[in-house]
């Protein structure tokens, strides 16, 4: 898809508090002033995201939005206000929890509000974002997965299978709109070193550094790759782990 160099482009990004999300806006708006919505939960830290980006590109529009992630009337309400003002170019959604798979085993609202966060509420967001893409005829709607989705593993099974729906519907997704000019990259991160996988890097887990993984993401979206996996060495990974024997990774600790 190619926009005139006169229009700037329209990008929403959904969990935009997010280490990932924002170093994705980072690099978008270095390519070029950008009409940016941000869309968090908290209103006050998703404005800090803003001022910062603001800085960065001054000759940017970025404004700032907050909804209830869980609700679907807030949802819809918000894809539809944003839709009626134009065309949208980009939308990623990025927001969700890594949550201890120890509590979620053992406490069945953690479990719950984890399937919430990580599956329900981004496929909400996609749902609400694809009727306007449709509509439009273009655009790119990113979602981003985990490698965790690739195989239920006992050490993250309830963050995985999370995941995994992501993965099913966004396959979905992309036959709906096969044949079409509407795009929808699924993003599949390695762990990344952010506040939310701090606790990795404490324990020794090496990270892939933030801004790695978003050039990537932001490569994808350019390109409308169907699958991204971030860094690229996971796709061989996890297609090894995907094709082990039952008897064989029923004996790896993972």
């Amino acid at each position: 898809m190619t926009i005139p160099s006169s229009s700037p482009r329209r990008i929403v990004i959904v969990g935009a508090t997010s280490a990932i999300a924002e170093h994705c806006a980072r690099q978008w708006l270095a390519e070029g002033p950008s009409t940016l919505t941000l869309v968090g939960r908290d209103a006050a830290r998703t404005e800090r995201v803003a001022a910062d980006l603001r800085v960065r590109s001054p000759q940017s529009a970025i404004d700032v939005r907050t909804t209830d992630f869980e609700d679907p009337r807030a949802i819809q309400a918000l894809a539809t206000t944003l839709a009626a003002t134009g065309a949208i170019d980009i939308v990623l959604i990025a927001h969700g929890s890594l949550p201890e798979q120890q509590v979620v085993q053992a406490d069945l609202e953690a479990n719950r509000a984890a399937l919430q966060i990580n599956a329900v509420s981004p496929v909400l967001f996609a749902e609400a974002f694809a009727a306007p893409l449709q509509h439009s005829g273009r655009g790119t709607l990113a979602i981003i997965g985990s490698v965790a989705g690739d195989r239920g593993r006992r050490s993250n099974y309830v963050y995985g299978a999370a995941k995994g729906l992501v993965a099913r519907y966004a396959e979905g997704l992309q036959h709906r709109f096969a044949g079409t000019a509407v795009r929808v990259v699924l993003v599949k991160p390695g762990p990344t070193a952010t506040p939310m996988t701090a606790h990795l890097a404490n324990g020794g887990r090496a990270l892939a550094p933030v801004d790695r993984v978003a050039a990537d993401i932001v490569r994808a979206v350019a390109r409308g790759t169907p699958v991204c996996y971030t860094p690229g060495k996971w796709a061989l990974i996890m297609g090894v782990i995907r094709h082990l024997p039952r008897a064989v990774f029923n004996r790896m600790d993972i």
